[in-house]
């Protein structure tokens, strides 16, 4: 059994230790550090029944002055003895939500290597991403990425409704999506 709750600055190690372990995109301690100050509503992680991290999203909030807000994951990651149990699906679905409901977002943006097939589905088919653009030689290996992008403007977009609504509706969208 796995327990989802908000990132902490405490997590941090154990966080980048999964993504050491799991990914050939590696961040140095001060990048998790400044996600962790700047947007500490929007990374999650889970943890087994003896505390340790097992998974995490780290996301941010992109502040491109004259765009709508919107959230971009920047780094998923679930430890191989933990895939296939719906961690990274319901640790995607936290961070939509505080996006929305705290930054009210109005999608949320991702790259992935192409040749990831398993991340490519999750994405695609299990969370309703669309392939934005590609964006060519992407990675310092020289792979390419899609940039992807799953939109909120239905819920996001609805001026008359109260933030409460908005979070319901979301919340419901997000726990139908196969």
């Amino acid at each position: 059994m796995t327990n989802i709750r908000a990132a902490t600055v405490e997590d941090l190690l154990g966080m980048q230790n999964c993504n050491l372990m799991n990914l050939p995109e590696n961040y140095q301690m001060k990048y998790y550090i400044y996600h962790a100050l700047s947007w500490p509503q929007l990374s999650y992680v889970a943890e087994d029944h003896k505390g340790r991290i097992v998974g995490y999203v780290l996301a941010k909030m992109e502040e491109d002055p004259g765009e709508v807000p919107h959230g971009h994951i920047t780094s998923l990651s679930v430890m191989r003895n933990w895939r296939r149990l719906g961690i990274a699906e319901k640790l995607m679905k936290q961070s939509q939500l505080a996006m929305v409901e705290v930054f009210n977002a109005q999608y949320v943006s991702l790259h992935v290597r192409q040749s990831n097939r398993a991340a490519l589905q999750l994405y695609r088919d299990t969370l309703g991403f669309t392939v934005h653009e590609v964006e060519k030689k992407y990675y310092a290996d020289g792979e390419d990425a899609y940039a992807m992008r799953r939109t909120f403007a239905k819920q996001a977009d609805k001026e008359s409704s109260s933030t409460e609504e908005k979070s319901e509706s979301l919340s419901k969208s997000l726990s139908t999506s196969h």
